[in-house]
């Protein structure tokens, strides 16, 4: 009886402390993970989606979570500092609503805002006033500047978007669209012009694909190299914001996105401009000036 006692004692204290081993397993892999969130511009965030995944793969229990909602959530979640990082197409002193003191800008990248079109509009080219009369409503059918007998839908961004912010600022001379069906995000922009006869609406160049047309503007095509040089002026600066100076992962993750390698080899591939290739530059009040901004 008492060497079954013994035996059962045992076999307890056996579980306990296997139980305690695995706990501390638990523990220590809990411990060794480390999450940081980025939230807002979805022009942006492919880039960062891209390189959060590489950059996880290369160190082990690294999670970097990247979400969209456009320039204006990023901003205001940084601010409130609801998370590590505040992706935006805007400097912060431009969004309303917004106190930059206490914020720091990284510029991670430059992108291109371009118009597109369903492929059944048929026309490549359009004048700064032509793309105004367009998105504020004055043209309402393609036929009026020679193209099929269309009506004109418009796409427009969110509020929130900064995006949006650039494209009525540098695109439209200042103009605000006109009232039309507003969406937070640039691929699903993209899918609903593409599938929509007479559509037309913007997106960072890196959202261009077969599926859509996208428009020049005064004969100057929408290419990198003449947003570097300045001829084609609907153009951002990608921000990353930090609530004050970043620390830890946040830290060591951007100075990855700012790797030489990184924007050789991914910001070419999903066509993001470095800021150092830049030969403008760019204020919050919009003055331009040479240089890279660097």
């Amino acid at each position: 009886m008492r060497k079954r006692t013994l035996l059962k004692l045992g076999l307890c204290l056996i579980i306990i402390v296997a139980g305690i081993g695995a706990y501390n397993a638990r523990s220590k892999t809990s411990t060794n993970q480390q999450s940081i969130t980025a939230v807002g511009s979805t022009a942006l965030q492919p880039l960062v989606e891209a390189a959060s995944e590489q950059y996880s793969a290369d160190h082990a229990g690294i999670f970097i979570n990247v979400q969209g909602g456009g320039s204006g959530t990023g901003l205001s979640q940084i601010e409130t500092g609801a998370v590590q990082m505040g992706n935006s197409d805007l400097f912060a002193e431009e969004k309303a609503g917004i106190n930059p003191k206490g914020l720091v800008d990284h510029k991670i990248a430059v992108v291109g805002v371009v118009p597109i079109t369903n492929d059944q509009v048929g026309i490549k080219n359009l004048t700064t006033k032509q793309l105004i009369a367009i998105f504020t409503g004055k043209i309402t059918n393609w036929r009026q500047l020679g193209g099929p007998n269309l009506p004109v839908t418009l796409i427009n961004r969110s509020q929130g978007s900064g995006t949006r912010v650039t494209f009525e600022q540098f695109g439209l001379a200042g103009h605000e669209s006109a009232t039309a069906q507003e969406q937070d995000s640039s691929g699903t922009v993209r899918q609903i012009v593409s599938s929509t006869p007479g559509a037309i609406s913007y997106v960072s160049f890196g959202y261009i694909n077969k599926s859509v047309q996208p428009i020049s503007i005064n004969g100057v095509q929408p290419t990198e190299n003449n947003v570097k040089n300045n001829k084609w002026k609907i153009w951002s600066y990608e921000h990353i914001y930090t609530r004050g100076k970043p620390t830890g992962l946040t830290k060591k993750f951007l100075t990855y996105l700012k790797n030489d390698h990184i924007q050789t080899t991914l910001f070419n591939k999903l066509g993001y401009i470095s800021v150092k290739d830049m030969q403008y530059q760019r204020s919050w009040q919009g003055k331009i000036s040479k240089g890279s901004g660097e």
